[in-house]
């Protein structure tokens, strides 16, 4: 039976050592053995385990509940592969209007036929977006429900490059976090606030409004709360999304207000 090292379980599924060694200091994923050489060894359970972790981290589930996950086994275990088999088909007919809506628009460029009007938008999030609203309405109420509707008009006269410039700054803001993190940063490190600064600044924003410290650090719990931003966040390396709201609770306790 194949056994693999760290390193070479690492090129085979593309998962980084450090993050195979968080998961076995976690209990996640421990090695078969310990070889004499104190290498940790992995044989096929390990890797069809590791096959499991992936899933579901690809579906959302927060690293601290897969392992309760993997703990099911039999009809409990099936039922919750077939609820992860349904999202997952979910995206695959989203990506597949996508696709359709691509090649329509191609076909139009090229001369051949014209869109309908009605075609122009199907397989775009807006049913995710209004997802997303709902979900944050019902965390936060009225003043949320404000707060959604002024970051609206905020941004229905900017247009499309404005959207993308912000984006991009999002982006770029983030890179930095992660870069720190995957360094080691500390979460109260003084080498973090110009950062966060930046941060904020790019959610006031988004916001369109100034971003309180009180509400950055309740768009940390934001972030901690919906499976959707841990799996975004956690793409930059497992363990950042807890890292990031660590440190953002952390600046905006000593943030001027």
């Amino acid at each position: 039976m194949a056994r693999y090292t760290v390193k070479q379980l690492a090129r085979l599924s593309g998962v980084s050592v450090r993050t195979l060694h968080h998961y076995d200091e976690i209990g996640l994923l421990k090695p078969a053995f310990i070889g004499e050489n104190r290498y940790r060894y992995y044989g096929r359970e390990e890797l069809l385990r590791l096959q499991d972790i992936l899933f579901h981290r690809e579906l959302g589930v927060p690293l601290q509940a897969i392992a309760g996950l993997l703990a099911h086994d039999g009809r409990g275990r099936v039922q919750i592969l077939a609820a992860h088999r349904e999202k997952l088909a979910e995206r695959v007919e989203r990506s597949r209007q996508l696709l359709q809506t691509i090649d329509r628009t191609i076909a139009e460029l090229n001369g051949d036929g014209t869109v309908k009007d009605k075609d122009l938008y199907k397989g775009f999030a807006s049913e995710k977006q209004a997802e997303y609203e709902e979900w944050l309405i019902e965390r936060g109420g009225e003043p949320m429900r404000r707060s959604i509707e002024t970051s609206k008009r905020h941004w229905d006269g900017q247009g499309a490059d404005a959207m993308k410039s912000a984006l991009a700054a999002g982006e770029a803001a983030e890179a930095e976090l992660a870069a720190r993190f995957l360094a080691g940063t500390d979460i109260h490190s003084a080498e973090l606030e110009p950062l966060f600064d930046r941060h904020r600044a790019w959610v006031s924003i988004m916001w369109g409004r100034d971003c309180p410290r009180e509400g950055y650090a309740g768009m940390a719990d934001m972030y901690l709360a919906h499976p959707d931003f841990r799996t975004h966040f956690d793409k930059r390396g497992d363990g950042f999304t807890d890292w990031l709201t660590s440190a953002m609770k952390a600046y905006a306790a000593r943030a001027p207000a």
